[in-house]
């Protein structure tokens, strides 16, 4: 059985779309998945980048590409009121209710779907309490324990080479993305053209620098 370590923010739509596709991407092969939710500003301080969201024209492309991405999977989806958001508040509930170290697919479906149906503001306050109600989290989500929990889940993020979410990472190679899925099949099917385009892409000599 592989086991994959899945990334990701609830701020991000593909770290949703992911998260919906990945069960029929992965039918019928033996897997198991650890959810790990990071820090995606935290990946982008560190690499010295911006979102998405964060630069005008890339942001209308992202929400135009991720509804027509959602039609493509059959996924339900609606952009939350206002994009992007803060997302901390999520990010701490999900590890607030991990109650075997990490967060289980449930707790993470409920804040994805929260954030991703129905078009309403992600970041309100009295839907983040009843949210909170529903989880009913097992830890203070406000507590040093828990941001302790998710500022070392991005800090391990950053060891394993994670740039961004969606990531998924098995057998000590990232396959990162909604459109990687296919790829991250063929790794845990054992297909050889995978290792063939690691190492061509290793081969590729570092051009110019900025």
């Amino acid at each position: 059985m592989k086991h994959i370590d899945f990334y990701l923010d609830f701020i991000s739509p593909y770290a949703y779309l992911a998260f919906e596709a990945l069960p029929r991407a992965l039918q019928g092969l033996s897997h198991e998945v650890t959810y790990r939710p990071i820090l995606f500003a935290g990946l982008l301080k560190h690499h010295g980048q911006l979102g998405p969201a964060e630069i005008g024209p890339k942001r209308d492309w992202t929400y135009r590409q991720v509804l027509w991405q959602a039609r493509e999977h059959v996924i339900a989806f609606d952009m939350p009121a206002a994009h992007p958001f803060n997302p901390l508040a999520l990010l701490r509930l999900a590890w607030a209710s991990a109650r075997q170290g990490t967060p289980n697919r449930y707790v993470c479906e409920t804040i994805f779907r929260h954030v991703w149906q129905g078009g309403a503001p992600a970041d309100d306050v009295a839907r983040l309490e009843a949210l909170t109600a529903q989880l009913a989290p097992a830890r203070d989500p406000a507590s040093d324990a828990v941001k302790h929990d998710l500022r070392a889940a991005t800090d391990a993020a950053l060891a394993a080479d994670v740039f961004g979410v969606p990531t998924f990472a098995v057998d000590g190679r990232v396959f990162w993305g909604l459109d990687a899925l296919p790829l991250l099949r063929a790794q845990l099917e054992g297909d050889t053209r995978v290792d063939e385009v690691w190492a061509a892409a290793a081969s590729v000599a570092q051009g110019v620098r900025r």
